[in-house]
């Protein structure tokens, strides 16, 4: 048996083991990183994050989506799209994505390992099957980041091809025409959001009352009323009892309020576990909590201090950018200073929708929970001159200032680029900057920048309000 010694081994190629490996090389380490299969990238790049991002914008581009109001016209795709042209460009940017990754961290001198790991004590890892099985990796350091898997309940039928989970979603062989999304998470309405562009008959089926309500309330409506113009039925405060796959053509779901609903496709998004069976943590002397979850402390060390973990194998917020972020501040702990790097305590958030949301910082809610004084300035999108030339009649910003230092607390956008736009806002908060930073700002004109100038112009002088600015949904 072939054994290897490393500064660090790393468990799983998605985004945090991706990041956690190639920042350990920029400190000169020696590193392994397995991978079971057989593209690095884990869910990131190869069934969730990137995937699902790419098929979004070919609906939007296959469909005329964002064209269909903005010239008076219908310019909708006048042909029904293939399942290989829908598919087309997501497969080649998810392969394109992986090869970046694989050639970035070979160029770092990382020995890239195929096979299941197990740990066999603290230090050693096996791998158990796959070309490199037999061979035994021991660390000096080592970093769980084997991320997650769809949640796949028992009393659902998947067997059947018409249900699927978020992996599955990208295997269809033909595009539904009515589609049932099961669980209203991030991942549900983004699904939900893409094949209602597709023209798809969508509902989106959640027991919760209100959409995403880790958004601060007034997104979370807006977004709710904007996807509902857009064809998807949303309905919350619904359970799906029963699945009948009986009939040849169709799915019937019975739901808990006697509702009967008849579609053709079943995409199950009910939340994820993380990737932890296989592991026999035990013999590493690590234990898991609920959903398989690994526990951290502080730097992202478990409970043994030479292991660290980092990504969706230890829980929320289980976002690529996060998971990279986690991977870092372990790495830099664990071989560079352990005192000068901590997680930045603003992430942003980003909901790929049709329309975007994108948040950081404080939410309304949050501010009156904390009962910290603040005031509010909106913007419409289509207040300003890129507003309209883009022809987002949904879209606006609302940005939340402390009443006495006029700090910027929370930045909330909903509309085209919002995941892009965010940043500006977010960057004023990492500089503990608010509404003076913002007035001193030339922002390039037209662009959306403006929104922030005009938000926070209606923030310290309310009487700039106009009566058509978005008021929360009731």
């Amino acid at each position: 048996m072939d054994t290897r010694e490393y500064d660090l081994v790393v468990i799983g190629g998605g985004p945090a083991g991706a990041a956690g490996a190639w920042v350990a090389t920029l400190f000169g380490k020696r590193v392994a990183l397995v991978e079971k299969k057989q593209n690095l990238g884990g869910a990131g790049i190869n069934t969730g994050t990137i995937p699902s991002k790419t098929l979004r914008e070919t609906a939007l581009a296959l469909t005329g989506w964002r064209s269909r109001d903005l010239f008076g016209v219908d310019l909708s795709l006048r042909r029904e799209a293939t399942i290989d042209e829908i598919f087309h460009h997501e497969k080649r940017v998810t392969s394109n994505e992986r090869d970046r990754w694989t050639e970035r961290l070979s160029a770092a001198g990382v020995e890239i390992v195929h096979g299941s790991a197990c740990f066999k004590d603290a230090h050693t890892v096996g791998v158990l099957d796959g070309p490199d099985q037999d061979l035994t990796l021991q660390g000096q350091y080592i970093l769980i980041a084997t991320g997650s898997s769809p949640v796949r309940q028992a009393d659902i039928p998947f067997s059947d091809p018409r249900i699927c989970d978020s992996n599955q979603i990208l295997e269809l062989t033909k595009l539904p025409k009515r589609l049932a999304v099961v669980g209203a998470g991030v991942i549900g309405a983004e699904y939900a959001s893409t094949f209602a562009a597709l023209d798809a008959e969508v509902f989106l089926i959640d027991g919760r009352p209100d959409l995403l309500p880790f958004l601060d309330y007034e997104i979370s409506q807006s977004l709710r009323k904007a996807m509902e113009n857009a064809g998807v039925q949303v309905r919350l405060k619904e359970r799906v009892v029963q699945m009948d796959v009986s009939k040849p053509d169709s799915v019937s779901l019975h739901l808990s309020s006697g509702t009967t609903i008849e579609v053709d496709t079943v995409l199950v998004a009910a939340g994820r576990s993380s990737n932890t069976a296989e592991l026999q943590l035990a013999n590493a002397g690590l234990s898991v909590g609920p959903r398989n979850l690994i526990v951290v402390k502080e730097h992202y060390q478990t409970e043994v201090p030479h292991i660290y973990a980092a990504g969706d194998v230890i829980g929320p917020p289980a976002l690529a950018s996060t998971s990279r972020e986690q991977a870092r501040v372990a790495m830099v702990h664990a071989f560079g200073s352990r005192t000068d790097e901590e997680l930045s305590a603003l992430l942003p958030n980003g909901i790929f929708t049709i329309p975007e949301v994108s948040t950081v910082g404080e939410s309304e809610e949050s501010l009156a929970k904390k009962g910290i004084d603040f005031i509010v300035g909106r913007a419409r999108y289509n207040e300003t001159a890129r507003g309209e030339i883009i022809g987002d009649e949904v879209g606006f910003i609302k940005l939340l200032f402390g009443r006495e230092d006029k700090r910027l607390l929370g930045v909330h956008v909903i509309g085209e680029h919002a995941t892009e736009l965010v940043h500006l806002g977010l960057l004023v908060m990492m500089s503990n900057g608010g509404a003076d930073l913002i007035h001193r700002t030339c922002f390039n004109y037209p662009t959306l920048g403006d929104l922030y100038m005009l938000a926070t112009r209606r923030a310290l002088f309310p009487r700039m309000e106009l009566k058509s600015q978005p008021k929360s949904e009731t």
